[in-house]
């Protein structure tokens, strides 16, 4: 399929790229693809950023039906925009989309809309240490109908946003309060699909949290309340006694692709990951143990985040006395070497546009 190009006649002033946070800020131009069961996706086109006009009675106002993705582009030293594993960000699509009930895309037509609109506005990637453009590719549903039923027609729509550090605080250990009364998800349900509603289920969770000053929400399974799941925004690890543990992929859990990134590279390091069941007691029997080496998270915008503290119920936990932790550091330092372009790619992760 043709992608066309309609360049704006009004570019942005560009930003003040030490100052960005993140998703904050727009480029000039997005990427707009149409589906109905006559034509399939059409319509491919890059345009102006501009806001979308849809019916009050649009199918994703009122069931959800949605999807969405996540990934980053890098400027190297030398210029280079790289890509990290789009392939593994656009599977993850396709089975979200599945489980939605939302048309697949090709994956080479997907990797090739991304490649274009990040090439409309390459000049929309920064180039300083910790700075990255973010992908953020959708999907919705755009029947004009109230009744409950996949629609027949949906939009497919690529933005871009210019990013700093996902955390105010950067690479600098955060403090992660459990949440155990409320659920997120539940095997069976869409845990493992990147959807809003898993996003909507966790904001009341994550506002307890910000608010008695914790930075994100620990989610525990939905059916025993004891085993944990990940934190809100990212997967989650745990060192004990010098194994690397992170919970099993058991259809509640997002499949992470800077998750499956990082057990990759830690097993190529002569790490041990063990990828199953944890509790909360048991990372609460470790801490007292002296045994609770080190916490951290994984996902495309922090990338790593270190956990310097876990409240649980009336116990707070430090971590590695508040500090960041040697796999952590090191974690942080090759994953963003190689979508920096500053280390050889031996894992063939990097796609260059």
């Amino acid at each position: 399929m043709e992608i066309t190009v309609k360049r704006t006649d009004s570019p942005k002033k560009k930003p003040d790229w030490s100052k960005l946070g993140f998703g904050k800020i727009f480029t000039d131009h997005m990427f707009e693809c149409d589906y109905d069961p006559e034509r399939g996706w059409h319509d491919a086109r890059i345009v102006p950023f501009h806001n979308i006009s849809l019916s009050p009675a649009c199918m994703v106002f009122h069931y959800a039906q949605e999807m969405f993705e996540g990934l980053k582009a890098y400027r190297t030293e030398k210029g280079d925009i790289l890509l990290f594993r789009p392939d593994k960000n656009i599977e993850r699509m396709n089975n979200t989309n599945e489980r939605m009930c939302i048309p697949k895309v090709d994956p080479d037509f997907a990797l090739e809309a991304i490649k274009t609109v990040v090439k409309v506005d390459s000049d929309w990637v920064p180039s300083l240490p910790g700075t990255s453009l973010y992908i953020r590719p959708f999907i919705i549903a755009t029947d004009e109908f109230l009744g409950v039923h996949p629609s027949k027609t949906y939009k497919f729509v690529i933005i871009l946003s210019p990013s700093g550090s996902y955390y105010a605080a950067g690479i600098n250990p955060v403090k992660i309060a459990v949440e155990d009364e409320y659920v997120r998800a539940v095997r069976g349900g869409t845990g493992f699909a990147k959807v809003g509603g898993n996003y909507a289920a966790s904001l009341i969770g994550q506002q307890k949290a910000e608010e008695n000053g914790y930075a994100q929400v620990l989610w525990l399974d939905g059916i025993y309340h004891k085993y944990i799941d990940e934190v809100g925004a990212m997967n989650v690890f745990f060192k004990i006694n010098g194994e690397i543990i992170t919970p099993k992929l058991e259809g509640s859990i997002l499949p992470g692709v800077t998750r499956r990134s990082a057990i990759e590279l830690l097993r190529s390091e002569g790490y041990t990951v063990t990828e199953r069941r944890i509790s909360i007691d048991e990372v609460s029997e470790a801490h007292d143990a002296g045994k609770l080496e080190e916490m951290f998270g994984t996902g495309t915008a922090a990338v790593v985040s270190p956990v310097g503290e876990l409240y649980w119920g009336n116990k707070k936990m430090t971590i590695n006395n508040f500090e960041i932790g040697q796999v952590s550091a090191m974690l942080y330092e090759k994953l963003t070497s190689i979508q920096w372009g500053k280390a050889e790619d031996k894992f063939g992760w990097t796609v260059k546009i």
